[in-house]
């Protein structure tokens, strides 16, 4: 797997810091900056504590079976921004590189809210996943043709478990489902629109 966070912290030097830092006992294989310098900070062979408590798709141990690349953002804390290109551009090139050496399937490149959404909002609704989306390596939102399901907001759920999400949180689940692919309304209200969007990406095989 591959977790994308943002750092959400006031700077890229007081996030680094914090990294590097054993007493914060949180780490990360690479962060982003800004200006789309990269800096490797855990090897890749080694685990890296990015995730915390997290699930996706069966996997319970999220730090063993992944690589976590922080982008320097100062999320919704500090004041949360879009993501500059030469930042978008570096974080696109580092996950294609990592998805081909370690064939990483679409499905399993994620947001820290998609495997954590009762913890986490990272890297949020302003994050380009259309542009990773573009290039197969994550997936794509559904596009046209949608058709609404009907599901009960019970059978909605059971939907997003399915496809990969902890439901232990369930509004928090519905809005870091949105925040993936509605990301123009994070509002935890299950709608047409949402079952429509789920509906199209089960039926999909990943």
């Amino acid at each position: 797997m591959i977790v994308l966070h943002y750092t959400g912290m006031e700077d890229g030097p007081s996030a680094i810091n914090w990294l590097a830092n054993p007493e914060s006992k949180v780490s990360s294989h690479y962060v982003v900056e800004e200006d789309g310098q990269l800096i490797a900070m855990v090897d890749e062979d080694n685990r890296a504590w990015h995730a915390g408590r997290a699930l996706w798709r069966g996997i319970t141990n999220v730090n063993s079976a992944s690589i976590g690349i922080e982008i320097v953002n100062p999320g919704h804390e500090f004041g949360y921004r879009p993501f500059p290109e030469a930042q978008m551009q570096t974080v696109t090139e580092l996950v294609a590189d990592i998805v081909r050496r370690h064939h990483i399937k679409p499905i399993n490149v994620v947001g820290h809210s998609d495997v954590a959404p009762e913890r986490k909002e990272d890297p949020g609704e302003l994050f380009d996943w259309d542009r990773l989306a573009r290039l197969k390596l994550a997936v794509a939102k559904p596009g046209a043709r949608l058709v609404d399901p009907y599901w009960s907001d019970g059978a909605f759920l059971l939907a997003l478990e399915r496809f990969g999400y902890s439901i232990s949180d369930g509004p928090a689940a519905v809005r870091a489902f949105q925040r993936r692919f509605r990301q123009d309304s994070v509002d935890g209200v299950i709608d047409g629109e949402c079952r429509a969007l789920l509906f199209a990406l089960l039926i999909e095989e990943y």
